[in-house]
């Protein structure tokens, strides 16, 4: 693969389902030139309350069918994936790839002030501690609290986003967190952004949020640029982002209009069970 190929290459992104797609807003506005190949397992969505052997056959399967894309790296835009497969797909695969955790983890330790932060995530992705270890590698110092949200993800899949029943959902979660005094709070799963407003308001403005998937798409534009494989938006040639699910395109599609900030092309099923 010569390396101008490689350049015009797509980033290839995964997720359990359309949370991910706050990942690809970040990477779009710090990268406008880049190409991107996502794909939402939106099947086999939530990846939170499954084993980590699961979620890392899932991972591999997307990885192998992104790979067919020839992408030239891959971002797991997932913390449920990044957490329980990202060392596993690494060892296996010759693509560089990306998780969300530690850019999310870096950004925290240098928001807080009072060495006190609180993530917000999965059943698995808080399971797994890894918040709270790499936390405690950059900084020994710092309290972390882990609190598991698994209503989250859900009704942001069902566009529950504005009910009523979601404010309960988010006070029943977040009240013991509000009670203590952590001053920085991560998002640690990709679809929470997207109740970002309501969290913020519920949690007050003393808290700093931290939404990985800016910190991500940071990350993404310095691993391309150390290995010279930047886009330099020359070779445009079809569709810069194309969308993949394994279920449900057109409900996808409607949701991702809501979250993008471009019309979403059209979006292709793909088995994959197959890969």
């Amino acid at each position: 693969m010569s390396m101008e190929c490689k350049k015009g290459a797509p980033v290839g992104v995964f997720d359990s389902g359309v949370g991910g797609l706050t990942v690809v807003r970040e990477i779009i506005r710090q990268l406008p030139d880049e190409n991107i190949v996502y794909f939402g397992d939106t099947a086999r969505v939530p990846y939170g309350s499954k084993s980590q052997k699961t979620v890392i056959r899932f991972s591999e399967q997307i990885i192998r069918f992104l790979k067919t894309k020839q992408v030239k790296a891959i971002v797991i835009a997932c913390n449920t994936a990044s957490a329980l497969a990202l060392d596993a797909v690494r060892d296996e695969f010759d693509v560089p790839i990306l998780g969300v955790v530690v850019p999310g983890a870096r950004a925290a330790v240098k928001a807080t002030r009072n060495q006190k932060i609180g993530v917000v995530g999965t059943d698995a992705t808080v399971r797994s501690g890894m918040y709270t270890k790499i936390i405690r590698e950059l900084n020994p110092r710092i309290q972390v609290l882990e609190k598991a949200c698994p209503l989250f993800v859900p009704l942001v899949e069902e566009g529950f986003k504005e009910h009523a029943v979601t404010q309960e959902i988010i006070e029943y979660y977040l009240e013991s967190l509000r009670a203590t005094d952590i001053d920085a709070m991560i998002l640690g799963c990709t679809h929470y952004p997207l109740l970002r407003s309501r969290i913020r308001a519920y949690m007050g403005e003393d808290i700093q949020i931290v939404n990985p998937a800016y910190e991500t798409a940071l990350d993404l534009k310095t691993l391309l640029e150390e290995r010279e494989m930047s886009s330099d938006g020359r070779e445009a040639s079809g569709s810069r982002y194309e969308f993949y699910v394994s279920d449900t395109a057109e409900k996808f599609r409607q949701f991702a209009n809501t979250v993008m900030p471009f019309h979403v092309p059209e979006t292709n099923v793909v088995n994959i069970e197959s890969y």
